[in-house]
C-alpha cells in the first residue's frame, strides 16, 4: 500500500507475475490494483497459497518482514532495502537456513525470468528471453550487461539480484547450482564486485560446472580500506576481497573474465551462445 509497493505491484502485474496478495498491518480488506491486502503474511499465505514474498519496507524493518514471511511458511523471500543492519541480517541468514527458506538480498532488485514473470523492481523492458543465466551483486552493472546482451541478440533465462550488502541471504555459491541444473540455461554470467569472499567461494564451485561462466568484477580502482558504493564493497587492509584476487581465482577455475560490461556479449558469442 506504500508508494514503492503500489507502483511495483502494478509493474509486476503488467509483466505477467501472479501477485496474489499484499500485506500492510491495519489495512486488511483493502485492494490495490485488484490485489487483496491482508493484515499479516500468515493470513495472506493461508488465503492465497502464495509461495514468494517481495519485502518493500525500509532497512530497519526488513528483518521483521523476512521473519514474518518465514514464519508463515513462505519459501522464497526477496528483500529490496539497502544497508540492512548487519546484526539483523545475521539473524535472518541463520533462521532461513534453519527453516529451509531462501532469502534473496538485501539490496536486491529481485528475480526475473524474462517473458514469464518478475518479482522485484528491475527495469524489465531491457530483458529478453534466452539461454544465459545471470547472478549479480550490482543492479547497475547487471542492467548495463543485460542491455548490451539484448542489443546483441543474446537473451536471458533467469536473472537474480544477489544484492550488495555485507551479509546476503543467498550467495553466488548458493545460486550457481540452480543455474547449473537448469535445462534452459546454457551459460552463466556472474557479476561480482570487490569486498567479501563470495566470488572466491564461487570459483571453487565453477571448477566442477558443465556450463561456462563469464565473470565481471567491478571496483578494480577502489582504494584499500574504503567502502565503495555498496555496504559490502570494501577491500580489507590485507588485500582480501580485491578485484585482482577474485579475477585470478575465477580465471584459474575456468571462467572467462570480462573487463567491462561491454565485453560480455562478445565473450558469450565466443562460447557459441
Amino acid at each position: 500500500t506504500g508508494r514503492e509497493g503500489t507502483f511495483h505491484t502494478e509493474q509486476m502485474l503488467t509483466y505477467g507475475t501472479r501477485v496474489v496478495a499484499g500485506v500492510t498491518p491495519g489495512k486488511g480488506g483493502m485492494s490495490v490494483h485488484g490485489v487483496p491486502v491482508y493484515d499479516t503474511v500468515r493470513e495472506a499465505a493461508e488465503a492465497t497459497g502464495a509461495n514468494a514474498s517481495v519485502v518493500f519496507v525500509p532497512a530497519r524493518f526488513t528483518a521483521a518482514g523476512a521473519y514474518e514471511a518465514m514464519a508463515a511458511g513462505i519459501p522464497l523471500i526477496m528483500t529490496i532495502a539497502e544497508h540492512v543492519p548487519v546484526h539483523d541480517m545475521m539473524g535472518v541468514y541463520h533462521t532461513a537456513r534453519r527453516l529451509g527458506a531462501t532469502v534473496i538480498g538485501p539490496n536486491s532488485f529481485g528475480v526475473i525470468s524474462p517473458g514469464r514473470a518478475k518479482a522485484g523492481f528491475m527495469a524489465h523492458a531491457i530483458f529478453s528471453p534466452g539461454p544465459v543465466g545471470i547472478l549479480s551483486r550490482s543492479a547497475t552493472n547487471c542492467y548495463e550487461t543485460v542491455y548490451a546482451m539484448t542489443r546483441s541478440g543474446i537473451g536471458q533465462s533467469t536473472c537474480v539480484g544477489v544484492g550488495g550488502d555485507m551479509i546476503p541471504g543467498s550467495t553466488f555459491v548458493d545460486l550457481l547450482p540452480l543455474l547449473e541444473s537448469d535445462p534452459e540455461t546454457s551459460a552463466v554470467v556472474l557479476i561480482g564486485e570487490i569486498g567479501g569472499g563470495e566470488e572466491e567461494l564461487a570459483a571453487r564451485y565453477i571448477v566442477g560446472m558443465t556450463k561456462k561462466v563469464v565473470a565481471l568484477i567491478a571496483g578494480k580502482n577502489a582504494p584499500t580500506g574504503r567502502s565503495m558504493g555498496h555496504a559490502g564493497a570494501i577491500v580489507s587492509a590485507d588485500g582480501t576481497g580485491s578485484a585482482a584476487r577474485k579475477e585470478e581465482l575465477l580465471r584459474d577455475a575456468g571462467a572467462l573474465i570480462a573487463q567491462s560490461t561491454e565485453d560480455i556479449p562478445g565473450l558469450l558469442r565466443g562460447l557459441g551462445i
